[in-house]
């Protein structure tokens, strides 16, 4: 009687649709954000060429041993991930969401990453 909401399908149509105004440059790279249940990932793309610049997540080693499902695990992913950006002279990025809400853990990952200096 009732329909089920497919929530994965919901989010990845909304990514599809944010993606076609984002595009990540080698000037200014994709920052890319996975959140799973349990994870955070994020990357560094340069669309045009269809290649990953850097990549950080919580199981990282520097990151390991920290339960990786929280805000604290987040924001030290975007810090991270800001770190590897510096050693590639990149400052300015474009934030993709993904389809997901900018709001906890995906917040405190883009709040973690201006921390660590990156401009988006």
């Amino acid at each position: 009687m009732y329909k089920k909401i497919d929530r994965k399908a919901v989010r990845q149509k909304k990514h599809y649709r944010m993606r076609k105004n984002i595009l990540g440059t080698p000037e200014r790279p994709r920052l890319a954000v996975f959140r799973s249940a349990n994870h955070m990932y994020a990357q560094l793309i340069d669309d045009t060429k269809g290649v990953t610049l850097a990549a950080a997540s919580t199981l990282d080693s520097s990151i390991k041993g920290v339960y990786g499902g929280n805000k604290e695990a987040a924001n030290k992913v975007g810090k991270l991930i800001a770190e590897k950006a510096q050693e590639k002279d990149i400052k300015n990025v474009v934030f993709d969401r993904g389809g997901l809400l900018y709001h906890g853990r995906v917040a405190a990952l883009a709040e973690g990453a201006r921390e660590g200096g990156l401009e988006f």
